[in-house]
């Protein structure tokens, strides 16, 4: 049994739970956001200036792809940490790294200035990154599900889904802010602000989650000298198809936002010639309408489960894929900006409910490692969507409805998983 989990203070308030929860994942996002800003806008020029532009651009991606890999490495050592030692103890560690990496960013000397050791050093960031990342969201769910009361799970369980939002929103000011500089600025050192706000912003979310205490489930566990010695191998032998299950719930939430998200910006800017400014102010008003809209789902997970809201939400998507896509056919303004806001929308309904619902399907000796997995498998294979999208926009004369399509099969991927999930609750929960 281990004994260096941190002891219960009974005070310890819901809100403070909640902000916990919430501190480290928005801190998550925003990095998130920033650094796929900064790969499509300065990156190739700044580390990859020897490639033609297009070479530039693709590298630059591929280091920010690099962060999708690592996920499930992250989320395997975390999780086996978090299920060993603690969900508070972990969080710490990952916050710190994600706010630290992130900074020392804004750091990096350039390739102008010590050569391929410049682009060397930023793969290798990306990869701390990532590998952080991948115990950050599942921790700050684990932690926040097991905190919550029984009729109040679904609120506490969107908290760390709520990150997002807060991600993009804080990281598309700050980039609009440093754009305004002249073009020489932005490109010397203008770019390197929005990584060094990942200093204070970590400071902040330490703060927040440092007054948060350990969950009173892993606190049972260990009194009850039930932990597990190997978190992963116990996860795999017992609960194997409970972890495929997981990776399903969470396909369309993650895989179908890159699809309406990430892959819209691109097609809308690339394909349809319409102004990235009236993408990015459509990606920015979907990021707020889910802000507004997360904490309503929560209270009716609270009500009837998390279990329906995201069947309904997988249902939604699957109804509107052709629709959503037909607006986007239409090549205007109004219709990719529309197609992007109700897809980004209607894709985070089950989004909103995968904390709660991952967390109910494990035990607490694995949940962890289980959420973790679970959540960063299915990121990994979503980072490949828009690549996969582009792909098929290509290979079929710029139609559209194959894409339609695959938002389709994700959609009732989730819509049948969500349904095996709940099936596949645990009691002690």
């Amino acid at each position: 049994m281990q004994s260096s989990a941190h002891p219960q203070r009974p005070e310890t308030h819901p809100r403070t739970v909640a902000l916990g929860a919430f501190a480290g994942t928005a801190l998550e996002w925003y990095d998130y956001y920033v650094y796929g800003t900064a790969a499509a806008l300065v990156f190739n020029s700044q580390f990859f200036p020897e490639l033609s532009p297009l070479a530039g651009t693709m590298a630059s991606f591929a280091t920010f792809g690099v962060g999708f890999v690592a996920r499930p490495l992250g989320a395997a050592v975390f999780g086996h940490l978090g299920d060993r030692y603690g969900r508070r103890r972990i969080l710490m560690v990952t916050v710190v790294l994600i706010g630290v990496v992130t900074g020392c960013i804004g750091l990096l000397p350039t390739y102008a200035q010590i050569g391929v050791a410049a682009p060397i050093l930023l793969a290798t960031l990306r990869l701390l990154q990532g590998i952080s990342v991948g115990g950050e969201w599942s921790g700050a769910a684990t932690l926040a599900v097991e905190h919550a009361p029984k009729e109040k799970r679904g609120i506490y369980g969107v908290m760390p889904q709520m990150g997002s939002p807060v991600g993009s929103l804080t990281a598309t000011a700050v980039f609009t802010l440093v754009s305004l500089l002249p073009d020489a600025q932005f490109e010397s050192w203008g770019w390197r602000i929005p990584f060094l706000l990942g200093f204070p912003l970590l400071l902040v979310a330490l703060w927040v989650r440092s007054r948060v205490d350990e969950s009173p489930v892993f606190q049972k566990m260990l009194s009850q000298q039930r932990d597990a010695k190997r978190p992963l191998v116990e996860l795999i032998r017992t609960s194997g198809w409970r972890l495929v299950v997981g990776v399903a719930v969470s396909f369309v939430g993650i895989g179908g936002y890159y699809l309406c998200g990430t892959f819209l910006v691109n097609y809308g800017s690339d394909t349809a010639g319409i102004d990235r400014t009236v993408l990015l102010n459509a990606a920015t008003l979907a990021s707020f309408i889910n802000l507004c809209l997360y904490p309503l789902f929560g209270k009716i997970a609270d009500r009837v489960g998390a279990g329906p809201v995201a069947v309904w939400g997988a249902a939604a998507s699957a109804v509107a894929a052709f629709p959503i896509f037909w607006l986007v056919g239409l090549g205007t303004p109004a219709g990719v900006a529309a197609g992007l806001v109700i897809g980004v929308v209607l894709v985070s309904v089950s989004y909103a409910a995968c904390g709660q619902l991952l967390s109910e399907m494990f035990t607490s000796e694995v949940r962890y490692s289980g959420v973790g997995l679970s959540y960063n498998v299915s990121g990994a294979i979503s980072g490949f969507v828009p690549l996969a999208a582009t792909a098929l926009l290509a290979a079929t004369g710029e139609s559209l409805w194959p894409v339609a399509v695959m938002l389709l099969v994700f959609s009732l991927i989730t819509l049948f998983a969500a349904v095996a999930a709940q099936r596949l609750r645990v009691a002690e929960l």
